[in-house]
C-alpha cells in the first residue's frame, strides 16, 4: 500500500469512530482493519489511536495525521482536477459543518441537489448544536452566523437574516400592552437556549434614525435548547418569540405570527459560508460555493430592510 492509500484508509477509520464501523464502511473484516491499522502504526513508529472494537480515540499524533492527511488528499484531488478539462467530473470529498436547524431546513436539501449533479463527489454533512471551531475537525466548509475572525478564511454571505420579535394573535388578544421594549417585562417570553451566550438578554436596534442598540432582559416559564420547539410554542399562543427571519417568515406571511414593536428590530444574524483561503483554487469547493450562494437566494424571501 502507498502512503496515499494509508492516508485515505486512516481518514475512513477516524470518520467511522470505531474499528467495527470502519470494517462495515470499508467492506472488510474487523481483523483486516485492525491489522492494517497496526501495520500503519508500525511503519510510522507512533500510536495513532487508542481503540476497542466499539470506540476509537485518536492520539495527538493521530489527530495530526488525520488533519494534515486530509489536506494532502484534498491537494492531490485538486491537482488532478486542475489537470483535467474544466467540464470533467468532480471527484474527491467535501466535509461540511452547519447547525441543526438551518442545516436540516436549507443546507441538506441543497447538498442533495449538488450530489445529484456530481455523482463522483463524496459529501459529508455534519450537523452540530454549535458551530465547530474553524480549525477543528478538518471541515472544508463551515456555515454559520457571522463573518470569520481572521483573514485565513474566505466568507461568502449565504443569507441576509435578522431576528424577528413576534407572537400569535390569540396570545396578544389577552396579553398586556406592548408599546415599548420595557413592556416585555410584563409578557411571557419564549427562551431559546441554543448557544453559550446570555440567551435571556434580547438585543435590538432602532429601525429609524440613529443606530441605537438596546438589550432587554426577558423572562418566561417556557424554554428549550431547540428553536423549532419554541416556534411551535409561539404558534400555540404561549408567548413572545425572538426568532430568525429564515425560520418564521412563512408564519409571518400567513398571519399565524405577527411582528411586534416595528420601531425596533432584532440584530442582524447573517449566514456566511466559510472556507480556508488555501482552498481557493479547489474546483470542488469553488463549484460548491457558487452553487450554494446561487441556489440559496430563492429559498427565503428577502429580509425586510436588508439594505440597512
Amino acid at each position: 500500500m502507498s502512503a496515499v492509500d494509508d492516508l485515505a484508509f486512516f481518514q475512513r477509520v477516524a470518520q467511522a469512530g470505531s474499528l467495527t464501523g470502519a470494517a462495515r464502511d470499508l467492506g472488510l473484516s474487523l481483523s483486516a482493519v485492525s491489522k492494517r491499522l497496526q501495520q500503519l502504526e508500525a511503519r510510522l513508529g507512533v500510536s495513532l489511536a487508542a481503540r476497542t472494537t466499539r470506540r476509537l480515540s485518536l492520539t495527538a499524533e493521530g489527530e495530526r495525521y488525520l488533519t494534515r492527511g486530509a489536506m494532502i488528499l484534498d491537494d492531490l484531488g485538486d491537482l488532478e482536477n486542475s489537470l483535467r478539462d474544466q467540464g470533467a467530473t468532480l471527484s474527491g470529498r467535501l466535509r461540511i459543518n452547519a447547525t441543526f436547524g438551518f442545516g436540516r431546513r436549507h443546507v441538506a436539501p441543497l447538498i442533495s441537489r449538488f450530489a445529484a449533479l456530481h455523482p463522483q463527489l463524496e459529501l459529508l454533512l455534519e450537523l452540530t448544536s454549535f458551530p465547530q471551531g474553524l480549525d477543528e475537525q478538518g471541515f472544508d466548509i463551515n456555515i454559520r452566523v457571522g463573518e470569520p475572525p481572521d483573514s485565513r478564511w474566505i466568507a461568502r454571505r449565504l443569507l441576509a437574516n435578522r431576528r424577528m420579535l413576534c407572537a400569535a394573535p390569540h396570545y396578544l388578544a389577552n396579553a398586556p400592552k406592548l408599546e415599548q421594549l420595557e413592556d416585555l417585562a410584563d409578557h411571557h417570553c419564549l427562551i431559546v437556549r441554543e448557544n453559550d451566550t446570555d440567551y435571556s438578554l434580547w438585543r435590538f436596534e432602532a429601525t429609524e434614525g440613529a443606530r441605537i442598540q438596546r438589550a432587554i432582559r426577558v423572562h418566561g416559564r417556557l424554554a428549550s435548547n431547540d428553536a423549532e420547539a419554541m416556534t411551535r410554542m409561539a404558534l400555540d399562543g404561549h408567548g413572545i418569540l425572538l426568532r430568525s427571519w429564515w425560520d418564521v417568515h412563512e408564519y409571518l406571511a400567513s398571519g399565524e405570527l405577527v411582528p411586534l414593536l416595528p420601531q425596533w428590530q432584532g440584530i442582524r444574524a447573517d449566514f456566511y459560508l466559510l472556507y480556508a483561503g488555501r482552498a481557493r483554487d479547489s474546483a470542488r469547493i469553488r463549484q460548491f460555493v457558487e452553487f450554494m450562494t446561487t441556489e440559496m437566494a430563492g429559498r427565503v424571501p428577502d429580509l425586510p430592510g436588508a439594505s440597512r
